[in-house]
């Protein structure tokens, strides 16, 4: 997934607006202006960090947004590190306000980041033998989506589509609505050849009636088997014959992940990554 750094220091000129709002009073009443102090940021509990690049980029915009002296800046370790309980991830020295301007939105991110890279890695490991890719979904927090894809990836897992924009993912409610899996693919093709885009076609099958029916029209990339047994994912597997692309779906956990990657998909997507990570507990202390 490419990231726009322009669209990351948007997101976090809305955040600090959110937290500092007409600004830090809690500094103001008690720092005085021109205290210069420093502070480390502590790992407190063993796991994947993630976010220390976007932490960087969160100490300049502040200092930027609010038209302070950039903060002195040292990173000790990087995304994708495994760190334990007492490890220095970073060094800051500067403005104590602006220190104190920054922490919350650096935690909070951080925290959340190498969270989901923990488990992202926890969950990739388990089937790191085989030829399956672990993908992310849409299921993640509004406004905090790329963040949370990014630390999907550094954990190991793969990121699927960014949004709406970038596929046609033809779930069970578009093929309801459209009238069924062949009006839904023959309009989804007749869209694209009108709007001249090129995005892959991806549609949900529920059952293996469904599966027969897609394999009859045809004129798709992935084929997507939402909550499928085990017994009909391996037949699936079977009679789209590396024909199209195949995606398991549907309430994959740690529990689960394993044996659906051996029925041979090539693909499983699990909303898990995101929504069930749990933050990693960080801190950022004076010394």
């Amino acid at each position: 997934m490419e990231t726009n750094p322009h669209e990351l220091r948007d997101l976090i000129r809305l955040a600090l607006t959110e937290d500092i709002g007409d600004g830090d009073h809690s500094s103001l009443s008690s720092v005085p202006a021109d205290a210069t102090k420093r502070a480390r940021l502590l790992v407190k509990q063993d796991g994947i960090l993630a976010g220390v690049e976007v932490a960087k980029m969160i100490f300049e915009e502040t200092a930027a947004f609010y038209g302070d002296p950039p903060l002195n800046l040292t990173l000790l370790l990087s995304d994708g590190a495994a760190v334990k309980t007492g490890d220095i991830v970073l060094t800051v020295q500067g403005s104590a306000r602006l220190i104190l301007k920054s922490e919350r939105l650096v935690l909070n991110t951080m925290q959340r980041m190498s969270g989901i890279a923990t488990y992202a890695q926890a969950m990739a490991s388990l089937i790191k033998d085989l030829p399956v890719k672990l993908l992310d979904t849409r299921k993640t927090t509004p406004n905090f989506r790329i963040f949370e894809k990014m630390a999907v990836k550094i954990g190991g897992a793969v990121n699927h589509r960014m949004g709406l924009y970038d596929m046609i993912m033809l779930k069970d409610n578009h093929v309801d609505y459209a009238g069924g899996i062949e009006k839904a693919i023959t309009s989804a093709r007749s869209y694209l050849e009108k709007t001249g885009k090129n995005l892959k076609i991806e549609i949900e099958t529920r059952n293996l009636a469904e599966v027969e029916e897609v394999l009859r029209v045809g004129g798709v990339d992935i084929i997507m088997l939402d909550n499928f047994n085990l017994t009909d994912l391996r037949e699936a597997v079977i009679r789209i014959g590396g024909r199209f692309e195949t995606e398991a779906s549907g309430n994959i956990t740690e529990k689960t992940l394993r044996a659906v990657a051996e029925t041979g998909v090539d693909g499983i997507s699990s909303g898990a990554l995101t929504h069930q990570a749990r933050s990693l507990d960080l801190s950022l202390k004076a010394f």
